[in-house]
């Protein structure tokens, strides 16, 4: 899940280590920067691992705590159980449910997006989305851009490649940018958190613009195609109290 990320911050502290040394002050003030935006997500992830992982322990302990207990309440009971039916001991072998198969909406996104491609064509798709998400996920949301437009020109129709495209252009503020892809998104998706995500883009542009109805009828659509979606709810209220500065969900977190 986080493979691409981790390639991602490895080419980025490959491109200032080669740079660094040669680097005027501006150029080093930029690498300056991205090397602490890798810092922070470096300590982030630890952290967070952290205390996964002491939570995990914690488990762990509970877990034997109850196994214990429960072989010593069921010791005698199966004991018996064998002495009244002379059953013998011997392996057996549960077979577990096969796991349930994604339903379409979560391979829309994955194996669907590669259907109708060539290999090398595939191939290209990924390591954009790859570098891509990576970048956007370090909100280094430029040069996602770059690679979210490669991804998108290889392949138009892949949806999920216009749909990241479109969200890194609203962290960019490019409004007419987004526009244009999102617009174009909602009316080709079938999948319906990625039209909602797209109706609510959409919102936010008009809300940004002081297009305030405008706004409330795409969030009020959004909320129509993913009711689980509480993004474009929170905008709509925002955009009805009207008071100083709106705040606005582009919903990246679904992503």
């Amino acid at each position: 899940m986080f493979k691409h990320v981790f390639a991602t911050m490895q080419d980025i502290l490959r491109d200032i280590i080669i740079h660094y040394p040669h680097a005027n002050d501006t150029e080093r003030k930029r690498l300056d920067e991205q090397l602490a935006k890798l810092k922070q997500f470096s300590d982030q992830f630890i952290e967070e691992w952290l205390q996964f992982e002491e939570n995990m322990a914690d488990f762990r302990d509970l877990k034997q705590q109850c196994c214990n207990s429960e072989q010593k309440n069921a010791a005698p009971n199966t004991e018996q159980a064998k002495a009244a039916t002379g059953a013998a001991d011997y392996p057996k072998i549960i077979s577990a449910a096969p796991p349930a198969s994604p339903g379409p909406a979560a391979v829309q996104g994955q194996a669907s997006s590669m259907q109708s491609k060539d290999p090398e064509t595939a191939d290209e798709l990924y390591r954009s989305m790859s570098k891509g998400q990576g970048y956007f996920k370090l909100l280094m949301f430029r040069d996602a851009a770059k690679h979210f437009e490669q991804a998108v020109a290889l392949f138009p129709d892949d949806n999920r490649a216009r749909l990241f495209l479109g969200m890194t252009f609203m962290h960019l503020q490019e409004w007419h940018e987004a526009q244009r892809h999102f617009q174009l998104l909602v009316e080709v998706t079938e999948h319906p958190k990625w039209r909602a995500l797209g109706l609510n883009a959409l919102g936010c542009i008009q809300a940004v613009r002081m297009n305030l109805a405008q706004a409330a009828h795409y969030f009020e659509k959004a909320h129509e195609a993913d009711p689980d979606f509480t993004d474009p709810l929170a905008n709509m209220k925002s955009c009805e109290q009207q008071a100083g500065q709106l705040s606005l969900y582009f919903g990246s977190g679904q992503l």
